[in-house]
């Protein structure tokens, strides 16, 4: 059998390289190839299993089944020793199969008379294709050699999908990159969005999977792996010993394009056959089948950086930059695995939607897309390997759905829900300069929150009276080293000239947590949203809070300044954060600079325990800002990031509410000025059941104004209270059913 095998499979590929080369169709091709494959590794049975869905693997080629089997045998994932292959994406290989756990029986493939079986997963860069199996009569366990000879055709039988060699006229052989695709995600910022894929990485694609010189190929391999091995070395140099983390990325880099074993596997695979190429795919989709089974961060992102390293050493090999000179299309929706928030920005306002494989709803590029207002999806998975540039595609930010190629029906309804919401706009643009005032006379001010300059025009579209969060840090996340003083001075003065006269409430610094600045070292803590972060940061660390109070007091220039300080969770935070502002008053007065005309200091509320301070917190706050998201996750201990817990809760919850009451009872009683903001504030239902128990200020998302302007006009405040309380006298958990009951039968 050895010496059938030659080189282990180079014979083999030359013959499918052959086969390749004929003007046949698919079905013919995969014949023809699954008949190669028994004739050179010397068995009765070859097979083909491709995947017709996500879940159901079809036999889409045999030498020795029964042919009327074909395209008539399906499984599911799991199911059988094909489906165990599939869903383990790892070989099976047993003497006795019809004995083997999981073997399932079909009888329309005349299979039972063969002992021996062998199959593979068939994949691509972690993306699973089928299974490709080879059987004997005799009972007998296939070799190292086989298995490894096996494993490399079916890397071949891989890209060779990939490029539309076996496309027939079912299902399972249908092109690829071609059907109409859906992807479940979470939902990042609302809207729907209508347009083209932009790949933020395009794939490398290997059309020469079979080397034709294997010295050659080893010298291609050789050169480029030495390639990038110097510009590994470059970059460490560079980074220096400044970036420790960044540093150590380069160096776990530099330690796997210096393994031994790395490149081992590679030139293995070359001499087998390969081009050099598809030798580092195949390496590359091994990695990613093993990464998809690990569940230890820390090995989990060595895997990762491996992946990384893969992409870069097939770039050098094929010349496929990362700017392949492809134009942008027209209303572009980016695709990406993860993005930071400094790339995002360098597309700005030109893209239509984005969707991310990776991601969260709290990471630095959901806060730059709610910012620009595009739609966003995260946690789409595979979409990335679907895709292709170009593709049409509709984006449903509200429901978390993404439309990949979509048929005719989708894009019909899809283009109807786009209707609606700009009619709906238009609705809202009617009433842009009205007061949010309801049936009963409550008047509420509606509050926009920013955090770049790109927000800033939409304050006297949206509605908005003034400006109730902007987020300071996003200019510290996009960039790469800590901004200078004299940068924030200007920055802060263009927001204040863009406000035109209207009130921006300056956060400062909210660091830590899920915001961790690329040149500040993050703290290894095991629970980052309750850790070292926002208001204990600037404590800690007064020289940054110093620098960013001078700059907000310089840019005021004369003019009110209103300034919070985030994650305030006892008295004592909150009073020695105001000494330090009145400490940088007193400084930049000596120093001739021109002071406010007027100051106000206030905090969010984001802990309970702060809504239980001494009644002297009360009276010293100039205002408090309650912040809803984070507030929410501590009140119920349910991580916001975590999407098995996070939608268990609902504001609309019966004891939120009523400690939100219990806030709005103590502000009452001390005169304090108090809003709410987050995502609530721009939910229109939740919105109007805050002001039912007695907010009078709410900053949410510009494109929110419009909608929670537009219900609160229409409804009766008094009559929502009275709905609220009879559904917690009847004991009810959430007052939402109620709410939602009431507001059908107001017609609203």
């Amino acid at each position: 059998m050895a010496e059938r095998l030659e080189t282990g499979s180079r014979k083999l590929l030359g013959r499918l390289r052959d086969a390749m080369a004929g003007d046949v169709a698919g079905q013919a091709r995969l014949d023809k190839i699954t008949s190669l494959i028994a004739d050179s590794m010397g068995c009765e049975v070859c097979s083909v299993y491709l995947f017709r869905d996500e879940d159901t693997l079809e036999l889409c080629a045999t030498e020795g089944l029964n042919q009327d089997a074909v395209h008539e045998t399906r499984m599911k994932l799991g199911e059988g020793l094909v489906g165990r292959v599939a869903r383990r994406r790892e070989v099976v290989n047993t003497p006795d199969a019809p004995q083997a756990k999981g073997f399932r029986y079909m009888p329309e493939t005349g299979e039972e008379v063969f002992s021996s079986f062998l199959g593979v997963p068939v994949q691509r860069l972690g993306d699973a294709l089928g299974v490709l199996v080879v059987q004997s009569r005799t009972a007998r366990e296939f070799s190292a050699d086989e298995v490894y000879a096996l494993e490399v055709v079916a890397m071949v039988v891989a890209e060779m999908t990939e490029l539309g060699a076996f496309v027939g006229d079912n299902a399972a052989m249908s092109a690829r990159h071609s059907q109409p695709a859906m992807f479940r995600g979470t939902v990042g910022q609302e809207g729907a969005a209508e347009g083209h894929v932009w790949l933020h990485e395009p794939r490398v694609v290997v059309t020469n999977p079979i080397a034709d010189d294997p010295v050659r190929e080893l010298e291609r391999l050789q050169g480029a792996v030495e390639q990038l091995r110097v510009g590994v070395d470059k970059m460490l140099e560079i980074a220096g010993s400044q970036d420790k983390d960044q540093q150590q990325v380069l160096e776990a880099y530099r330690m796997f394009a210096n393994s031994k074993g790395w490149m081992r596997r590679m030139e293995e695979a070359i001499s087998n056959g390969l081009s050099a190429e598809a030798a580092v795919e195949k390496e590359q989709s091994l990695a990613g089948a093993r990464m998809g089974k690990v569940t230890d961060s820390y090995l989990r992102e060595r895997l990762s950086d491996l992946d990384d390293l893969s992409n870069r050493l097939l770039r050098i090999l094929t010349g496929q930059g990362a700017d392949t000179g492809a134009e942008m299309p027209a209303n572009p929706i980016l695709i990406a695995r993860n993005i930071g928030p400094a790339e995002l920005l360098e597309y700005g306002r030109n893209l239509k939607g984005i969707v991310l494989e990776e991601g969260s709803v709290g990471s630095h590029a959901a806060i730059v897309a709610r910012a620009l207002a595009i739609p966003l999806v995260v946690h789409a998975s595979r979409i990335s390997t679907e895709a292709l540039n170009g593709d049409h595609i509709m984006v449903d930010g509200e429901q978390g759905m993404v439309h990949l190629r979509p048929d005719d029906s989708v894009v019909s309804a899809f283009r109807d829900k786009i209707a609606m919401l700009a009619a709906a706009q238009e609705r809202y643009a009617s009433i842009r300069d009205l007061p949010a005032e309801t049936l009963d006379g409550a008047v509420l001010s509606l509050q926009m929150n920013a955090g770049l300059m790109a927000d800033l025009p939409s304050l006297p579209n949206s509605g908005a009276d003034g400006v109730g969060l902007f987020r300071t840090e996003l200019q510290f996340l996009v960039r790469n080293q800590m901004p200078r003083r004299s940068e924030l001075v200007a920055l802060y003065a263009r927001v204040l000239d863009a406000a035109q006269g209207k009130r921006v409430i300056f956060r400062t610094l909210d660091i830590g947590s899920d915001k961790v600045l690329p040149y500040m070292k993050p703290n290894d803590e095991p629970n980052p949203a309750m850790g070292w972060r926002a208001i204990r940061v600037g404590l800690d660390k007064p020289g940054i809070m110093r620098m960013q109070l001078q700059a907000l007091i310089r840019a005021a220039n004369g003019r009110p300044l209103t300034v919070m300080f985030p994650f305030v969770a006892q008295l004592d935070e909150y009073r020695i954060a105001r000494r330090m502002v009145d400490k940088t008053l007193a400084a930049e007065e000596r120093l001739g600079h021109v002071l406010p005309s007027s100051i106000e200091i206030g905090t969010m509320l984001e802990t309970p325990s702060l809504a239980f301070a001494p009644y002297k917190f009360f009276e010293e706050v100039d205002f408090l800002s309650i912040g809803g998201n984070d507030l929410k996750q501590f009140f119920f201990a349910a991580d916001r990031e975590n999407e098995r817990v996070r939608r268990r809760y609902d504001t609309l919850n019966v004891s939120f509410l009523s400690f939100i009451e219990g806030i709005v009872e103590r502000c009452e009683m001390s005169g304090t000025p108090l809003s709410f903001c987050g995502e609530d504030a721009g939910r229109p239902v939740e919105a109007l059941c805050l002001a039912a128990i007695g907010l009078r200020s709410l900053s949410m998302r510009p494109a929110s104004v419009g909608p929670v302007k537009s219900l609160l006009r229409r409804a009766n405040l008094q009559d929502l209270r009275k709905v609220i309380a009879d559904a917690r006298h009847r004991g009810e958990m959430s007052v939402r059913p109620a709410v939602m009951e009431w507001l059908r039968s107001q017609g609203a």
